[in-house]
């Protein structure tokens, strides 16, 4: 697999067809939900990429929000590894020219495959040519497939061929264990606490980006002040303590975090804690990264909080011990920054 390109070009984060830029008409599209946008995502993208290069056109994803699953089912949304400010962040990492964020709504699910490429791939994007996965799906009832895309890519006019765009389909990435790679492995990882299984398959660290709010400072009572967060509804982490670095202005700090309820205290809904290594700054209202480095225990009810915190100090200790071993996983992972 290709690491990621460089480019002085902007990137471009496009949430509204109707603000499409033309100066990215006529570009590789690579066509998916690329949440997570893991290793067999990534070899997508390199594809995509690659014909961009040999055609001197830009490329670009296509990618659709909210997840097609969670607008069917809303009572059980899909856990969102890559919302969509982070996939972008790692697409530009991968050094693709933009992104478009499709809105997936009732009325853009029951359009039909040959209106969804007459209309956005061809009217809207003027596109060259598209990558998809083997397994990639569109139009209302999936009517759409790889092979449909292949054919309404090209005219017959006279009995000769002409084509309108080219389309490559990509087989299905597999892991070093001969295991297909896919959201859903990664999503039952994180959901086990098995962060090197789901970083291995991301190539990358998995992260998350939210803002510190204001808790009840207990942590700094103890002795241990934490950074807090909200994770989206979705996330289904499984609860405990983990090693981690966090990003702030451009700085990296390394800590520990818990991720969970609470049960020594109230038993509450679920916040990202961090307590930040060595620092002494105010994170308050301030927009973070936080990367999983290592997963340490589950979260667990002390019968005193003298046995909370040392056990907190136990598993400092230990999230120092394993970010000091922590090394970056691809040149992508070193293009993201959060090792160090």
């Amino acid at each position: 697999m290709h690491g990621p390109a460089t480019t002085d070009a902007p990137f471009h984060h496009i949430a509204d067809l109707a603000a499409f830029p033309d100066e990215l008409r006529g570009a590789v599209v690579a066509i998916g939900n690329f949440d997570g946008v893991h290793r067999g995502h990534q070899a997508v993208l390199d594809v995509a990429r690659d014909h961009a290069a040999r055609l001197d056109v830009p490329a670009i994803a296509m990618t659709f929000e909210p997840h097609p699953r969670t607008l069917f089912k809303p009572d059980a949304p899909v856990f969102r590894l890559t919302p969509p400010d982070v996939k972008a962040e790692v697409m530009e990492a991968l050094g693709l020219d933009g992104v478009v964020v499709v809105p997936f709504t009732r009325d853009f699910a029951g359009r039909s495959a040959d209106e969804f490429i007459g209309d956005v791939l061809i009217g809207t994007l003027g596109m060259r040519h598209a990558v998809t996965g083997h397994d990639f799906h569109f139009g209302k009832g999936r009517q759409g497939s790889p092979a449909f895309l292949k054919a309404a890519g090209a005219d017959v006019a006279d009995g000769s061929l002409r084509v309108r765009f080219g389309v490559t389909v990509v087989d299905g990435f597999a892991d070093e264990g001969d295991h297909l790679v896919s959201s859903s492995r990664i999503r039952a990882a994180l959901e086990a606490g098995d962060v090197a299984l789901a970083n291995g398959l991301l190539g990358y660290h998995w992260f998350v980006r939210a803002t510190v709010r204001h808790g009840d400072k207990r942590g700094r009572l103890l002795g241990f002040p934490t950074a807090n967060m909200a994770l989206g509804a979705d996330c289904r982490l499984r609860h405990g303590i983990y090693a981690v670095t966090l990003r702030h202005d451009g700085v990296l700090h390394r800590g520990v975090a818990s991720y969970g309820r609470r049960p020594t205290f109230d038993d509450g809904a679920p916040l990202l804690e961090v307590f930040v290594f060595d620092f002494s700054g105010d994170l308050y209202g301030a927009e973070v990264e936080v990367a999983l480095h290592g997963y340490i225990r589950p979260e667990a009810k002390f019968e005193s909080v003298e046995a909370l915190v040392e056990q907190m100090g136990r598993d400092s200790d230990e999230a120092r011990a394993i970010l000091a071993s922590a090394r970056t996983l691809s040149a992508l992972d070193l293009a993201i920054g959060l090792v160090g």
